[in-house]
């Protein structure tokens, strides 16, 4: 019985990463309250756990006595010598238990003590393994793959973590034993049961795997100031340098593109635009739209918006495929932005020069007419009046 004991002790301690010790602590624990249950009665109970000797013993330690014992504290002095010859009155006596005297409910009781007592110690093992790593990257191992709802179960430091189907990259294959990095995103219910939430489309992710490749950005040197990402498709990301002698696009592609390779195929191929940040909206929206031209771009600076002109040639290239590329420039800069081809504007601004020179002219003509009416007007007044005068005259005369 010893030997399975100790070697599902060594089991356990192994699967929940605890150390034997921590574990015979806490079975000490669950049994003295289990042994309680079955002798209430009992005031010295000794549990004996020596992994070394592999030696498990439980006893009560009573006192010897000449007379019929009183309770469970007790013993005969005939029945000690039984167990201990060298016994003697008023002296003690262990007297082991076996453990399957005890009853039912105390051993459920012993199990269920013990297993509260490895929830606690895996919560504080998780939140002390994980607690500083949250909103960082990792490197995992894959382990399996569940096939109906393709959930992955990552190993880290003998910890699983469950990459779920949505947190994958659309369109990555994870195969059995494969390393892959993941960015923890955070841990969900510290208090109870702890939950270490992982992602690989996460836009930080992107951020991470730069810090790690580029060391122009691990140490300052060259700044991420933004990220856009459509996971499996597409990423911006916008940098500046703080040292006018360091190129911070060269920096981050690399000797021969190594870095940005090594970025690229850690995210299976995802396509990634470097662009230089600028202070100069204007000419940060038109960096943020490559690879495509850009004629000129229009602020409206109260609505976050603006107005974007490229060459028609470069239309359907600064909108992008389903307007990935005009939605990640849009995130990118934080600007609202509407695309137009240089010819559509041109023709605004001629509808808008023809119906100015027209309203001119309606003017011009309104402002003849009303110049005639008046004229006019002002001939007839002078006709009545001169009528109106020979009138009087005549009257007059007779």
């Amino acid at each position: 019985m010893n030997k399975g004991f100790f070697d599902a002790l060594t089991m356990l301690g192994d699967e929940n990463s605890v150390s034997v010790e921590t574990l015979v602590e806490k079975i000490k624990s669950a049994l003295m309250k289990a042994v309680k249950k079955s002798y209430p009665d009992c005031e010295n109970i000794n549990i004996n756990i020596d992994p070394e000797t592999r030696t498990f013993e439980i006893s009560i330690i009573k006192l010897v006595v000449e007379d019929e014992p009183l309770d469970d504290n007790e013993i005969n002095i005939s029945e000690a010598r039984t167990i201990d010859p060298r016994a003697y009155i008023g002296g003690m006596v262990a007297v082991k238990i076996d453990t399957a005297q005890f009853g039912r409910a105390a051993a459920q009781s012993a199990k269920q003590s013990i297993k509260t007592d490895l929830r606690e110690i895996n919560r504080e093992n998780l939140l002390n393994q994980f607690q500083n790593k949250e909103n960082e990257c990792i490197s995992a191992k894959v382990n399996q793959i569940e096939p109906s709802r393709g959930t992955a179960t990552l190993i880290y430091d003998k910890t699983e973590l469950y990459l779920f189907k949505n947190d994958q990259i659309p369109g990555e294959v994870l195969k059995e034993g494969q390393m892959v990095k993941v960015y923890i995103t955070g841990i969900v219910s510290k208090e109870k049961k702890p939950i270490v939430k992982i992602s690989r489309t996460h836009k930080d992710l992107v951020k991470r795997l730069f810090e790690l490749e580029v060391p122009e950005i691990y140490d300052g040197t060259v700044e991420i100031k933004s990220i856009s990402r459509e996971a499996g498709s597409r990423t911006k990301i916008a940098v500046c340098s703080k040292n006018p002698d360091v190129d911070a696009i060269g920096s981050c592609i690399g000797p021969k593109r190594s870095r940005i390779t090594n970025i690229v195929n850690e995210l299976n191929g995802e396509k990634i635009d470097i662009v230089v940040y600028s202070e100069d909206a204007a000419e940060f929206i038109a960096k943020s739209l490559a690879p495509s031209e850009v004629v000129k771009v229009m602020l409206d600076e109260e609505s976050k918006s603006c107005t974007v002109i490229v060459p028609d040639s470069q239309l359907s290239l600064a909108i992008g495929n389903k307007g990935q590329n005009a939605k990640l420039a849009a995130k990118l800069t934080g600007y609202k932005i509407d695309i137009k081809p240089l010819s559509e504007v041109a023709m605004q601004l001629e509808e808008e020069v023809n119906a100015e020179e027209t309203a001119a002219e309606t003017a011009e003509v309104e402002n003849t007419e009303e110049t005639a009416v008046e004229t006019a007007e002002d001939v007839m007044t002078e006709e009545i009046t001169e009528e109106v005068s020979e009138e009087v005259s005549e009257e007059t005369e007779e």
